[in-house]
Parts: C-alpha cells; sequence; structure tokens
C-alpha cells in the first residue's frame, strides 16, 4: 500500500484542489483530509457519508453536586481558573489536570472523557474518503490526525487499494507530523514567492528528518518566473524532483465556486493537462519504486 500526502506551508496554495484533481484522475483510490481543523476537501468532492466514528480527547472535571461540600479546595487548587463560585466547570478553561479531584475531600469532582470531533468514511464518485472534524475550542489536532489515518488505512485494507492520498494539514506543526509519519511520498505545492520558498525549505527539512521522498509542484509558476527559476535551482541543487508548473489560470476558482475538481469542471484546459501530466509523472515514479 502506497500512501502520498500533499503538503504546503500555508493556506490557499492550491493543495486541496491539487489533491481533489489526482483523486479525480486516479479513481478508485481511498482518499484522506487530514486538515481536521479547517476541513474543505469535501467541498470538492462532494461525499456522503457510510459511517460516524466519535473522537474523544482530554479529559473534563465534572462535579457532582450532591457530593459537593463547597469547601473551595478545588477553586484554590485550579491553576487554570475553570471553576466558579457556584462550583460548576468551565469547559474550555478545563485542561483536564485533575488536581480538583485529587485535593476533593469527599471524591465529588471526577475526570471524564470528552467528545472532541468526529471522523467520516464516506463515499465519493471518484471512491472512499476518510475525513474529520475536530469541533471548535477543542485540542489535539495531531492525535485526531492520526485516528483519520488509521482508519483511512483499515479502510484501504479492507477494500484491496494500493493507493492512499492524503491532504495534509497546512504549515509544519503537530497535524503535519502526523500527517507525514509512515507515509512514502510528499509532494509540496509552493508558490513563486518569498514567502513560499521560506515554507518549501522548512516542509523539505521536516521531511528530511522522517526520510520521506519529496516532490515539488510550482503553483502559479507564471507570476513571477524569477523566483520560479531560483526554486527550480534550489530543488536541482538538493536533487529534489519537480513534479510540475501549474500557470495561475481563474479556472480554480471557478471549479471550486461551482463546487467541482479541475478535471471534472473543465477537462480540457491546460490546467487540467497539466495536473493529468504530474499525476502521470508521480505514478511513474511509484511504480518503478515497486519494480525495484
Amino acid at each position: 500500500m502506497t500512501q502520498i500526502v500533499v503538503l504546503s506551508g500555508k493556506g490557499g496554495t492550491g493543495k486541496t484542489s491539487l489533491v481533489a484533481s489526482f483523486a479525480a484522475i486516479a479513481n478508485d483510490t481511498v482518499v484522506v483530509d487530514c486538515d481536521v481543523d479547517a476541513p474543505d476537501l469535501h467541498l470538492l468532492l462532494r461525499p456522503s457519508v457510510l459511517k460516524v466514528k466519535d473522537f474523544y480527547g482530554e479529559d473534563l472535571a465534572f462535579i457532582d453536586k450532591e457530593k459537593c461540600i463547597k469547601c473551595g479546595l478545588c477553586i484554590q487548587n485550579c491553576r487554570f481558573n475553570a471553576i466558579n463560585s457556584d462550583f460548576e466547570i468551565d469547559n474550555l478553561s478545563c485542561e483536564g489536570c485533575g488536581v480538583c479531584s485529587i485535593v476533593c475531600p469527599t471524591q465529588a469532582v471526577t475526570t471524564v472523557k470528552q467528545k472532541a470531533g468526529e471522523v467520516y468514511i464516506s463515499k465519493t464518485a471518484y471512491g472512499l474518503m476518510v475525513h474529520a472534524l475536530l469541533f471548535l475550542g477543542q485540542e489535539n489536532s495531531g492525535k485526531l490526525v492520526t485516528m483519520t489515518r488509521l482508519i483511512a488505512a483499515a479502510v484501504a485494507s479492507e477494500q484491496r487499494k494500493s493507493l492512499i492520498l492524503i491532504d495534509g494539514s497546512p504549515g509544519i506543526g503537530c497535524p503535519v507530523i502526523a500527517s507525514v509519519t509512515n507515509v512514502d511520498y510528499a509532494m509540496i505545492v509552493t508558490e513563486p514567492t518569498e514567502s513560499g520558498i521560506h515554507d518549501l525549505k522548512r516542509l523539505l527539512e521536516l521531511l528530511k528528518i522522517f526520510s520521506i521522498k519529496p516532490f515539488v509542484c510550482i503553483n502559479k509558476f507564471d507570476i513571477n518566473e524569477e523566483n520560479t527559476k531560483r526554486i527550480q535551482e534550489f530543488c536541482e541543487l538538493e536533487k529534489i524532483p519537480i513534479g510540475g508548473k501549474i500557470p495561475f489560470d481563474p479556472v480554480f476558482v471557478d471549479a471550486m465556486v461551482n463546487g467541482k475538481t479541475v478535471i471534472e469542471y473543465a477537462r480540457d484546459s491546460a490546467v487540467a493537462k497539466e495536473l493529468t501530466n504530474i499525476w502521470s509523472k508521480v505514478n511513474a515514479i511509484i511504480n518503478n519504486k515497486k519494480e525495484e
């Protein structure tokens, strides 16, 4: 089973549009959206939910009013000021440390698991999709990404799919580390801007730590061809393959507005043809690796 993750240094580089288009080209693969804080791949692939699995994050304190003698020890010892004068817990302030339950003389305080999100197994026109949503104000996004990927791997194994295509979280933080762990390849979508070049280098440093084979895709390459040349020269020096260069084209936005992939919306466009070429290059590298 081969796993490919598509990454970007920030939101808005076109990462999700590329993943959706690759899913349409590859067809019959398992697609995963690992941007659990602000998922949007479903807007383009329009999945129908088949199963929902609950995700439980941090523990939360709970005060049993019948046992509570209102001694105030919990309030005095809570460093997060999560307990008010009525001995009620503020769920957004509580960190689940458990100190209140330790100091309570009547064992009126307990900690319980809090439902913090959901993972969905869905069906799309291009195969199965596993995606998730972390509820507002909740933490442990990296843990939810890991759960999402484990479920996706199980689904791929059950359905006998040989490819998992992952839409990674933007940046280089905890959800990204969870997105890239144990993948086979990573495609970095960058733009020919100073911030784009900076983010590209940061992501490459991260992938090097995990010994993951990178590709680079330059989106909107023609908005600054001097910077595009800089990216190409850097990648050539570092021996990193350039998967392709995509020109600036409003068709990306038009496709998003219509809730479709670029392949579905404008199959004969120059952008759609370039996306198909990029996927062919990636596929060739994957197949060559399998033959070694």
